[in-house]
């Protein structure tokens, strides 16, 4: 009752028209659309009159790429295409996708506080545009020889608005990043390869979804395959991710708590962990054993979070040690590597 639909649109030309014209508070968008696509749609509202977009997608691995494409360019989530006419599955996706609409639809001030910002400096709607495409990243500086590293994993929980946060974080690390990174990203099944490979393409590090046991390595971030749950293991002091079905009550999967929890449990007050934007609390609990271990805790703040949820959650419970601008996080979390108060 508290959502109006302002209006509709047949194809991508319209589309761009009437999301001028009704100036709505969030846009759903499907990707397949005739005369124009759903992603140079997307480009001309991003560059015109940018407001908070959902895509709407095919959960298929062409699919992804597509949908990952559309959030570098601006969207600020997914949702998947109906794939059941169950009532059930009717109704689970009518109640994500209200909570999202609501959410989400409280980016549109800053979106557009930012776009004037920038026209006001000089920047075209052209050079807008270009700076949305993906660019090849120089691999960062190393860090400096020698000594213990601080800690022997990062661990990462994010959500909604999490790719673009996690692309901005793991390409500024440098390849020779001493330490494993696992990431638990709320994505479904067919899109957490597809992100990955494309992670791998863009940084210095490696990037791979998780296999189901595995030995992890410095230089090395490891995607929980949508679905699924992450947990670390300390086997006698060598670290492993472990892909696993449980809990299989998880309200998400992959799972923040369950990767945060088991880090600490391995690692203790050798733990880093970082939480991104994304809805909900998934992460707090599992934060607090990782404090409880000795572990530090990041949080992203408020104004560069896409969904202030997830990191909300930890620093009104006093768990994070510190609260970073995603363009600061991957500085903080090197720099963190250096403090010999860690080691």
């Amino acid at each position: 009752k508290d959502i109006e639909v302002a209006g509709t649109a047949g194809n991508g030309e319209e589309a761009v028209a009437k999301a001028r014209d009704l100036d709505p508070d969030v846009i759903t968008m499907d990707v397949e659309m005739p005369k124009m696509n759903g992603l140079e749609a997307l480009e001309r509202i991003m560059a015109d009159n940018p407001c908070p977009v959902i895509m709407v997608s095919s959960l298929t691995s062409e699919g992804a790429d597509v949908t990952l494409r559309a959030l570098e360019l601006g969207a600020l989530d997914f949702m998947p295409k109906l794939s059941s006419s169950s009532l059930p599955d009717v109704k689970r996706l009518e109640n994500e996708l209200s909570t999202k609409l609501k959410a989400l639809a409280r980016r549109k001030a800053f979106m557009r506080l930012r776009h004037k910002s920038s026209l006001r400096d000089g920047v075209s709607r052209g050079a807008l545009a270009a700076a949305r495409q993906p660019v090849a990243v120089p691999p960062p500086r190393s860090l400096p020889s020698g000594g213990q590293a601080a800690f022997d994993v990062v661990s990462i929980g994010v959500s909604t608005g999490g790719p673009p946060a996690v692309q901005k974080v793991l390409t500024a690390l440098p390849a020779d990043f001493p330490v494993p990174i696992l990431i638990a990203q709320h994505m479904p099944a067919a899109f957490t390869g597809p992100f990955a490979a494309r992670l791998d393409a863009q940084c210095a590090i490696s990037v791979k979804e998780a296999e189901p046991d595995e030995r992890v390595k410095g230089g090395m971030a490891y995607i929980c395959p949508g679905g699924k749950h992450l947990r670390l293991e300390n086997r006698g002091g060598t670290l492993h991710a472990v892909v696993t079905e449980e809990p299989k009550e998880a309200l998400y999967k992959p799972s923040a708590n369950v990767l945060m929890e088991t880090t600490g449990l391995a690692v203790g007050r050798k733990s880093l962990c970082v939480m991104l934007t994304g809805m909900g609390n998934d992460g707090l609990e599992g934060t607090r054993v990782l404090k409880q271990k000795g572990g530090w805790a990041i949080a992203q703040n408020e104004e560069s979070c896409v969904v202030y949820g997830m990191p909300k959650a930890i620093v009104d419970a006093k768990l994070a040690d510190e609260i970073v601008d995603i363009n600061a996080m991957a500085a903080t979390i090197l720099a963190n590597f250096t403090k010999s108060r860690r080691i």
